[in-house]
């Protein structure tokens, strides 16, 4: 393991708030080298929005940091420790294959985590290997890049290479390395962590430096610690509801994949929704349907709850108070998700301001959508373009009186049909990562060496909004198939 000699040129402006923080917290180590690594592909624009020099960084030397075989100058590296509820289970876990090289400060003086994922074992390993493969390192890097482009808070990915070792997972596959680029790694399961096995004094000092990392607004309040809890609720709330208002699966919303940052982290397997089906669900280890695309609100709440129940001791010396005081908090989020939902829904349907019934308005379509198994990503993109013949509903009569009450419902508001047509273009994506367009992505690059595929993908991918002519084809339905879809962890 060599220390960087890094120029200035290369951007490195690394500092490390967090292994300032209770040495119980993490675990400083350094990733362990890898024999031939490749840079597979690069996110210039990331790059340079963190100050980064984006020439410099595909160097010999550049490559060497994302495949953590030297630590640029300014990193202390660590893995963190943190725990979580796994399908409800409490467990100790912990960054058993990631490292935290530090926190890059960008030139608009933002405070970033720059971690490895893959690098090797760590003492949170359980067993592991602490490596990563080919396959899920690209999955990660495509979902996240579509995420930020459709506007929905989430990780960056800014470099994958491969390792030139191979990993034994049922097969023997090849080795890659993730830079991942994160508000913070925060977790609920950070302060489950703390909450269990620290003391009360290194659970303030948890708290108090979440407070100045992500909500500084609130160091002031003479209640910051229930002004976290309301804050961290809120960001929730309006992440769950991007989400559902895509139709994002994440797979695995065990407490210690919650942000509470409030981005969406750890693309395991997620996926995004065809057919509109509430009950839908992709990931092979969710066999009871608990992280179902029309529970994660449920289960959204639920992880808050774990969250809240952290902060007890903080919130107020009286432990009945304190769960009061928690308890009314919590009771927000269902009506801060539903409000942000609802207006998005409207969004997507070209309304402008409120009445009463537009709620039932929006729940017929989604009824008509399940029962005609509508895709419901195209749905709405028809619905844009007033192209309803695209769509499976064309022709069905409750589609007609519904589109009739619709149009109606849009002559009630002042705004004419052109600002509404452009708040529909703005609100449904002409299209989402499509789960045969990424299996068949990393098909290519796994198998064949073909990086061009995923290469096109991430371009389209980028201006979700622009309905672009070349877009039109990303847009197809896969062919049917008796099997389900299925996604894996890729641990």
């Amino acid at each position: 393991m060599t220390k960087g000699k890094e120029k200035q040129e290369t951007g490195w402006n690394l500092d490390n708030s967090y292994a300032r923080l209770p040495e119980s917290f993490y675990t400083s180590l350094n990733p362990t080298p890898v024999c031939s690594p490749e840079l597979i592909i690069f996110n210039d624009p990331l790059a340079t929005s963190l100050g980064l020099n984006v020439q410099d960084l595909q160097s010999e030397d550049g490559i060497a940091v994302f495949a953590g075989n030297q630590i640029p100058e300014g990193a202390s590296p660590l893995a963190q420790a943190y725990g979580g509820h796994q399908f409800g289970h409490f467990t100790m876990l912990g960054d058993g294959r990631a490292i935290l090289l530090g926190e890059q400060i960008t030139p608009l003086d933002e405070r970033v985590d720059i971690q490895l994922k893959g690098p090797g074992r760590t003492p949170y390993s359980r067993g592991g290997d602490g490596r990563a493969t080919l396959g899920p390192m690209l999955r990660e890097y495509i979902i996240s890049e579509a995420m930020h482009a459709l506007g929905i808070p989430t990780t960056r990915s800014l470099a994958v290479v491969t390792t030139g070792e191979s990993v034994i997972r049922e097969t023997e596959l090849p080795g890659a390395i993730l830079t991942r680029v994160a508000s913070s790694h925060l977790r609920v399961g950070t302060f489950q962590y703390v909450a269990k096995w620290g003391t009360v004094q290194e659970l303030q000092v948890l708290a108090d430096y979440t407070v100045k990392r992500h909500f500084s607004e609130i160091e002031a309040d003479e209640s910051r610690y229930l002004s976290l809890l309301r804050e961290v609720i809120k960001r929730q709330a309006m992440l769950i509801a991007k989400w559902q208002l895509v139709g994002f699966i994440h797979g695995v919303m065990n407490t210690d994949n919650m942000t509470i940052s409030g981005e969406t982290i750890d693309y395991g397997p997620c996926a995004f929704m065809d057919t509109y089906d509430p009950a839908t669900v992709f990931s092979s280890i969710d066999v009871q349907g608990r992280y179902a695309y029309g529970k994660q609100p449920q289960m959204a709440g639920w992880n808050l709850a774990r969250f809240a129940e952290t902060l007890l001791p903080l919130l107020h010396e009286n432990q009945e108070h304190a769960v009061e005081l928690a308890q009314d908090e919590i009771s927000d989020f269902p009506k801060l998700y539903h409000s942000y939902w609802l207006a998005g829904m409207r969004a997507k349907l070209g309304i402008f301001n409120e009445e009463v019934e537009d709620e039932s308005l929006i729940e017929d379509l989604l009824s008509m959508m399940q029962k005609y198994r509508a895709d419901y990503t195209n749905t709405f993109r028809a619905l844009t373009f007033e192209r309803h013949e695209d769509t499976v509903l064309f022709g069905a009569p409750e589609f007609a009186q519904w589109h009739e009450l619709w149009q109606a419902r849009l002559g009630r508001q002042q705004e004419p049909e052109t600002s509404s047509h452009q708040l529909m273009q703005n609100s449904n994506p002409a299209l989402i990562p499509r789960n045969h367009r990424v299996e068949a992505a990393l098909e290519a690059a796994v198998k064949q060496g073909d990086y061009s595929v995923m290469e096109r993908l991430l371009d389209v991918l980028s201006s979700p909004y622009a309905y672009s002519p070349e877009q039109a084809e990303y847009s197809t339905l896969p062919a049917r198939s008796t099997r389900p879809y299925r996604t894996f962890c890729g641990t």
